[in-house]
Parts: structure tokens; C-alpha cells; sequence
């Protein structure tokens, strides 16, 4: 899921797989209905992305969007930067100051990580979900507010009702039209697709040519779990084109986290390498060793099936299997 261009889609979700299809389908349905809607799903799967989607495909789009990270304001800040507050209400509250629903008003509010609000807090916003209306810190006239509510959350919030850390009566007013983000792992079809977008995205940005993934490497990427969701494939398409010189991307340019095997060390050196008449090192047999480590390495990741460890040597089966000979393996 990344941003794309213009006004209406202003933000593309990018995938075609089944359940980001039927993404496609529940956001078309809810952006101009104006209820409630709480996105669920792990960090990094586009939950913002997915809330400006809706808000920008309304009739609200010329309004605000306004963002509010719940998990990273501190609890003491937070009421103040959701509602607003008085001049002198506490110290160092030299001037009145507006907060984020009146900021968001006539437009929408994202409350992401909406499962660290603090419980003090919750009962403030069950009370504008319920009347769109609320003081600000330290001040007495209520003021209403014409917004849409969108949250989010990667938690579970029926087991932090049951546990008692989010109150059950707002979890029932948030959760009206709930929207569950799949995570990339359950949707391993969309990867070249995102893979080719933020390619295309980011050489852009950088004024480099594009990169292209050999066979092998998007079989990396396919079949890598990916625990950042799109956002951590995001960046390691972003980190190949400002630390790789060359266009085509082999597995071995690939971090060892996502190959799940180390391309093998070069061979140490002994004693046994020198070579007593010029006092240095036996350079042939030194390569010999190591282009042994790299066929045997090729085969162990391919199952031993020569034409793929050729293929990912980059050479062909026949000289593969010359080698192979000449080195007895």
C-alpha cells in the first residue's frame, strides 16, 4: 500500500490479491457514510493509509485530516492535544490553544494506536463520539465539532476490554465498521506488485536507474515473513538502491535475515598456503577453495538441483557442472 497521485484515489493501495480487494470494496462503501470505523491490523500493514483513502474519497476530502498518534504523545500531553486548553489552565499554558478535533472540524481525525489511550482519556472520547462535543482543558464552554472518527490499533482490543484496560462501551462505539488489514505474509501475491511500485518510487527520488530482482531474489522476497509488513519491504527496496552499485539484484545481495543463509566467509589463510619460494600466498589454490564454498553453498540453497545453483551463480548449467567435475564435488 503506498501513496499514489491526484484528488480522488489520491492514495493507492497497491495489491490485487483477494482480501486487498475486498479492502478496496469495504473503503469505497464507508467513505461517504460517515460512521465510525476502526482499522485493525499488525504494525507496518497501512492502517493511515487505508484511513486517508476513505478520507479522501468523501465528500469531506477538501477538509482536514488530522493524525493523532495516541502511543506516542505522554498520557500527561495527550488531553491537551486532543481537546485543547484555556490560557493558564496549568503552568506553562501561556495562550489558549486549539486541539485536534477542532482541528480535524468538517473533516476526519485518526486516532492511531488507539490502544494506549489512557483510560482517563476514554471516557472524554466516548463522550464526543456520543455528542461531538467537549471543554477544553481549564474551560467551561462546550464546543461542538462536526468530525469524522477513524481509529486504529494493532492490539487486540476484546482481549484489553476482558483485561480491563480499554473500557467496553467504547470499543462497541468505535468498533461500528471495522476494517481488518491483512498482514503481507497472508498476501505473498502482492509482493511483486509493491516490490515493482516502490522500485519505481524510490529510483525516482534518488535519480538512479531502476533496479530489477533476478527470479530468485523475489522468490526471497515472496517467501520471507516480512514481520514490518509493507513498510519494512518498503525500505528494503529503499536500502538496495543507495547501497547497491549494480541493477540486478541476486540473492546475494540480499541481507542474511531474509536469505536465511550466509554466503560463505572466504577461506582462512594457514600456514599451508604460503608458498616458501616467493613468501606469500598459493592465490590459485586460495580461489579454488572459495569457488568450491560457493557452488557447494548454491546447491545447498536450491535442493541441489544444478540448473537453479547455476542460475543463481549466474553461469551456465554445463560450466556448473565442468566445475563440479574439476573440483571433484
Amino acid at each position: 500500500m503506498e501513496n499514489g497521485s491526484g484528488h480522488n484515489n489520491l492514495l493507492q493501495i497497491i495489491g490485487n490479491s483477494q482480501a486487498i480487494r475486498h479492502i478496496y470494496e469495504v473503503t469505497a462503501k464507508v467513505s461517504n457514510c460517515y460512521s465510525t470505523v476502526l482499522i485493525l491490523g499488525e504494525s507496518g500493514t497501512g492502517k493511515e493509509l487505508v484511513a486517508k483513502n476513505i478520507h479522501f474519497n468523501s465528500s469531506r476530502a477538501d477538509k482536514p485530516f488530522v493524525p493523532v498518534n495516541c502511543g506516542a504523545i505522554p498520557t500527561e500531553l495527550l488531553e491537551s492535544e486532543l481537546f485543547g486548553h484555556e490560557k493558564g489552565a496549568f503552568t506553562g499554558a501561556i495562550a489558549t490553544r486549539i486541539g485536534r478535533f477542532e482541528m480535524a472540524d468538517g473533516g476526519t481525525i485518526f486516532l492511531d494506536e488507539i490502544g494506549e489511550m489512557p483510560t482517563i482519556l476514554q471516557v472524554k472520547l466516548l463522550r464526543v463520539l456520543q455528542e461531538r462535543s467537549f471543554e477544553r482543558i481549564g474551560g467551561t464552554k462546550t464546543v461542538n465539532v462536526d468530525v469524522r472518527i477513524i481509529a486504529a490499533t494493532n492490539q487486540d482490543l476484546e482481549l484489553s476490554v476482558k483485561e480491563g484496560r480499554f473500557r467496553e462501551d467504547l470499543f462497541h462505539r468505535l468498533n461500528v465498521i471495522p476494517i481488518e488489514l491483512p498482514p503481507l505474509r497472508k498476501r505473498t501475491e502482492d509482493i511483486p506488485l509493491l516490490c515493482g511500485h516502490f522500485i519505481e518510487k524510490h529510483a525516482k527520488r534518488f535519480g538512479r536507474n531502476p533496479i530489477t530482482l533476478t527470479d530468485d531474489a523475489l522468490k526471497i522476497f515472496t517467501d520471507y515473513a516480512w514481520p514490518g509488513n509493507v513498510r519494512e519491504l518498503e525500505n528494503a527496496v529503499e536500502r538496495l538502491l543507495v547501497l547497491k552499485d549494480n541493477d540486478v539484484i541476486a540473492p546475494y545481495d540480499l541481507p542474511e535475515r531474509m536469505t536465511g543463509k550466509k554466503i560463505p566467509d572466504l577461506p582462512d589463510i594457514d600456514d599451508d598456503d604460503v608458498n616458501p619460494f616467493v613468501g606469500g600466498i598459493d592465490l590459485n589454490a586460495a580461489l579454488e577453495e572459495y569457488e568450491k564454498r560457493l557452488i557447494l553453498h548454491a546447491l545447498e540453497l536450491h535442493n541441489g538441483v544444478k540448473s537453479q545453483a547455476a542460475k543463481y551463480l549466474n553461469i551456465n548449467r554445463t560450466t556448473l557442472i565442468e566445475k563440479m567435475k574439476r573440483l571433484r564435488l
